[in-house]
C-alpha cells in the first residue's frame, strides 16, 4: 500500500504493510465510540443537526489528509499525524450511520423500509468505485511517479467538492417525523446513553444485534470491499491498477443487489436473507479465494503475469462475494432500526452495528494478514470471517425474534 510506504519507516516491508493495516484499522476501532458520542446527540437533540456536524469532521479530517508531510519529510510525526486524521475520520463515522438509518427509514413506510434503507448501504461501493475512479484517473494522468510523488493528495483534496455537496443536501434536509413527534409530545429520552445502556432489556438487545446481525455482516462486506483488494495486491502481487479494475467491476455488477436484497427484506424478513448470505460466505471463502488463485496468478508462488490473468472467471468470483455481501448488507439496517424504539433508536443502533463493522470487519485485514504471516499459509486470513460468520448463524437463529416492522 502507497500510504504505508509514504507514511512508515521502509526499512522492513512487512512490518511497514501491517502498520498501514494497522492505521487503516485504527479509524475503524474507535468509531463506537463516536457511536456513542453522536447517537446521544442525535436522540437528545435531533437526527438533522448532529448529521451536519459529523459531516463536516468527517470530511475536513478527510481532506486534511491530503495536506499531511510523509515520514520522509517530518520522520515519526507523520504516522502520528495520519493516525490521529484517521481516528477524527472514525469517531465522526461512528455517528454518520446512525444518522443516515435513522433519517430514511423514519421517513419511510414500515412495509418499504428494507428497500429504502438499502439505498444507504450502496454508498460504500458507489464510494468505493468512485474513490478508484478518481484515484485511477489521477495515476494514469500523472504516471506513477508523479502519483507516488504529489498525486495521491489529489484523491483526498477533490473530496472537499463532496463535502459541500453533503452540506447543501443536509441543510435542505428535514427533521424525522418521529423525532420531531416525541419532541412535540415531549416524549424524547433526556439521557439516551443512560436509557440505551442501563435498560437490561434493550443492553440484551444490543448484545445479540452486534453478535447476531453486524458482526458477520461486517466480515462479508470488509471480505469482499477491502481484504479482496488487500489479496490480490499483497499476496497475489497483482499491480494495482489493475487489482482496482478487478473489484472494481465486481462492485459494478453486484451493487444493484443490495437494493434487491433490501427490497425482499420486506416481503419475506431480513433474518433469513442475512443468514442465507453468512452461511454461503462460510462454506464458499476457502474454495472461491482458491479459485481467485487459479484464476489471477495460477503459478503462484511465481510473480503476477497479465497474460495469465482470466479475467471473466476473477470477476465473476468476486462478484459472487459481492453477492454475498449484498445478501448481508442490504437488510441490516431495516433490521436494527426495528429492534429499538424511535427515543434512543439513533444510539442504539450505531453502538452495534460500528462494533460489527468497525471491530469486527475493520480489523479483518489486520488480523487475516497476522494469521497468514504467522502460519505462511495464505488462506489462513479467511479461518476468522469463516468463524465470525458461524457464531452470528448461531445466535441469530437461537436468540433474535423475526422481524415485525414498528414505526
Amino acid at each position: 500500500m502507497l500510504l504505508g510506504k509514504l507514511f512508515f519507516p521502509a526499512a522492513d516491508p512487512t512490518t511497514g504493510f501491517l502498520s498501514s493495516l494497522a492505521t487503516f484499522g485504527a479509524g475503524f476501532v474507535v468509531r463506537p465510540f463516536g457511536a456513542l458520542v453522536f447517537g446521544r446527540l442525535g436522540d437528545l437533540l435531533g437526527r438533522k443537526p448532529t448529521f451536519l456536524l459529523t459531516i463536516l469532521i468527517m470530511g475536513g479530517s478527510t481532506m486534511l489528509v491530503g495536506l499531511l508531510p510523509t515520514y520522509g519529510q517530518i520522520g515519526a510525526a507523520a504516522p502520528a499525524m495520519l493516525v490521529g486524521l484517521r481516528l477524527i475520520q472514525g469517531l465522526a463515522l461512528g455517528g454518520e450511520y446512525g444518522g443516515a438509518a435513522t433519517v430514511v427509514a423514519e421517513h419511510a413506510s414500515p412495509r418499504r423500509r428494507g428497500f429504502a434503507t438499502s439505498w444507504i448501504q450502496t454508498t460504500t461501493p458507489l464510494g468505493f468505485l468512485l474513490s478508484l475512479a478518481v484515484i485511477l484517473s489521477v495515476r494514469l494522468r500523472v504516471g506513477e511517479a508523479a502519483f507516488t510523488a504529489w498525486g495521491w493528495r489529489v484523491p483526498f483534496l477533490a473530496s472537499s467538492a463532496l463535502l459541500a455537496l453533503s452540506l447543501f443536501m443536509r441543510l435542505r434536509l428535514e427533521e424525522s417525523p418521529a423525532f420531531s413527534q416525541l419532541k412535540l409530545v415531549r416524549k424524547n429520552s433526556s439521557t439516551p446513553l443512560r436509557d440505551a445502556l442501563g435498560n437490561r432489556r434493550n443492553r440484551r438487545l444490543l448484545l445479540l444485534s452486534l453478535l447476531g446481525i453486524t458482526a458477520g455482516q461486517g466480515v462479508v462486506s470488509f471480505t469482499i470491499h477491502f481484504y479482496a483488494l488487500f489479496f490480490l495486491q499483497h499476496t497475489l502481487n497483482v499491480e494495482s491498477v489493475t487489482a482496482y479494475l478487478l473489484v472494481g467491476s465486481a462492485m459494478l455488477i453486484g451493487t444493484p443487489m443490495i437494493i434487491f436484497f433490501g427490497a425482499l427484506s420486506d416481503r419475506i424478513g431480513a433474518q433469513p436473507i442475512m443468514v442465507a448470505g453468512m452461511g454461503l460466505a462460510a462454506i464458499g471463502y476457502l474454495p472461491l479465494f482458491k479459485a481467485l488463485t487459479r484464476a489471477v496468478n495460477p503459478l503462484h508462488p511465481q510473480p503476477f503475469d497479465l497474460a495469465q490473468l482470466n479475467w471473466p472467471m476473477a470477476v465473476s468470483i468476486l462478484t459472487l462475494m459481492m453477492i454475498m455481501a449484498a445478501m448481508v448488507y442490504g437488510p441490516v439496517t431495516a433490521r436494527l432500526v426495528d429492534l429499538f424504539p424511535v427515543e434512543i433508536r439513533y444510539t442504539s443502533i450505531s453502538l452495534p452495528f460500528h462494533l460489527g463493522n468497525g471491530w469486527f470487519g475493520g480489523l479483518l485485514p489486520l488480523i487475516a494478514a497476522f494469521l497468514v504471516a504467522k502460519t505462511g499459509n495464505i488462506y489462513a486470513g479467511l479461518y476468522y470471517p469463516i468463524g465470525v460468520c458461524l457464531m452470528s448463524i448461531l445466535v441469530t437463529m437461537l436468540f433474535l425474534r423475526p422481524q415485525r416492522n414498528q414505526a
